[in-house]
């Protein structure tokens, strides 16, 4: 079905038998639009580091101590002066009234009724004001940076005068990445759904090229950002800058060189470079080259709140939600959000008491082999 002529159903319950984020991921393809479906489950190629980012994840096992004492136990963790409840925010996430008519706004409710942060998009569809105004739990923003460096400071303005605490920067994909899943579908957004941040600031031209000059090369990679565009940004923000999308441990070095608050490890879901290596792979040696005290996040592949535990042990102070969200808010809409946010909490809980870890602290890597 085409997506132009979909028309999202407005109530939502959570089917019977979901009792993990698998069933939500199990039952989305029947709640969207074949091309939706593929636009959101698919990933860049052939979808192999899509898979890799959960055979890793599996391959990955626990250690089980016993008989600790638990007394004050917690999952709090603090990250740029904002203490969230959880180790785990819900990733940006771009487009979602794609999958529910009040897009993000369910799920900002969702995330203020289980208490965690999250990140807001460049390209959401509902402007970042309105998300700001409901969320109810810390907000960061994440900064696609734009062509004209205008708009890009005046995206960073408007966050601050919205009460976002933090800029997170998505710098891996300059470029789209060969997304054959949704080509096959045929999928394109449809003209109801835009980009509600952006829609006042006029396209930027691009550089004229001469003769035989790639338009991608030569043309697209002109206008990305690079490391001077981070200096600039962080020269023009008193909030903390992170950059999401590291996946090499000299690129880390770099982000914190720059004076950046922290990093996002990430493929971005496996959805621009197919044949990257999977996130919780890389995680290791970033954290190796940076040292303890950097904050690191790592998203791409949670499903588990053992997914959650094993990211901590191998170094991350926390994670990034991604397409358990969606499939949630596809599915059940607000509800089907908190739910799945929930179980990844109560999963969670349940590695750390199993495991004798009473704070997010504990979990280290002899908890993991």
């Amino acid at each position: 079905m085409k997506a132009e002529h979909y028309v999202l159903p407005k109530l939502k319950k959570i089917p019977a038998d979901v009792i993990a984020i698998g069933d939500y991921e199990r039952l989305a393809k029947e709640y969207m639009p074949h091309g939706i479906y593929e636009y959101i489950a698919g990933g860049a190629g052939d979808d192999i580091t899509l898979n890799r980012n959960r055979s890793a994840f599996d391959a990955i096992g626990m250690n089980k101590r016993v008989l600790r004492k638990f007394t004050q136990g917690t999952t709090a963790v603090t990250l740029s002066g904002d203490t969230f409840a959880w180790p785990m925010l819900v990733a940006p996430l771009a487009y979602q009234s794609l999958l529910h008519p009040e897009g993000e706004l369910a799920t900002v409710e969702a995330v203020n009724a289980v208490n965690m942060g999250m990140l807001t998009s460049t390209l959401s569809t509902v402007p970042l004001e309105d998300i700001a105004a409901q969320q109810q739990t810390p907000k960061w923003f994440q900064l696609y940076m734009q062509p004209d460096p205008e708009h890009t400071l005046d995206l960073v303005r408007r966050a601050e005068n919205a009460g976002y605490t933090a800029i997170v920067v998505t710098v891996d994909a300059p470029v789209s990445g060969l997304r054959n899943r949704q080509q096959r579908a045929g999928f394109s957004l449809p003209s109801s759904v835009v980009a509600a941040n952006l829609v006042n600031y006029p396209t930027s031209k691009t550089q004229s090229l001469s003769p035989g000059q790639s338009v991608l090369l030569n043309g697209l990679m002109a206008d990305a950002p690079d490391w001077d565009d981070i200096q600039w940004l962080r020269q023009h923000t008193k909030l903390p800058v992170w950059i999401k999308g590291i996946s090499h441990p000299q690129d880390a070095i770099l982000a914190s060189q720059s004076g950046c608050a922290g990093i996002v490890v990430s493929n971005h879901g496996g959805r621009t470079l197919d044949g990257l290596a999977p996130s919780i792979d890389l995680l290791p040696p970033i954290r190796n080259a940076v040292g303890e005290d950097f904050a690191i996040l790592l998203d791409s592949g949670i499903r588990r709140g053992t997914d959650i535990f094993k990211a901590i042990a191998l170094g991350a102070n926390g994670v990034l939600i991604g397409r358990p969200v969606l499939n949630g808010l596809a599915v059940a809409g607000a509800l089907g959000v908190a739910h799945s946010l929930t179980l990844l909490q109560q999963e969670l809980e349940l590695a750390m008491a199993l495991t004798g870890c009473e704070t997010i602290n504990d979990i280290t890597l002899d908890c993991i082999y």
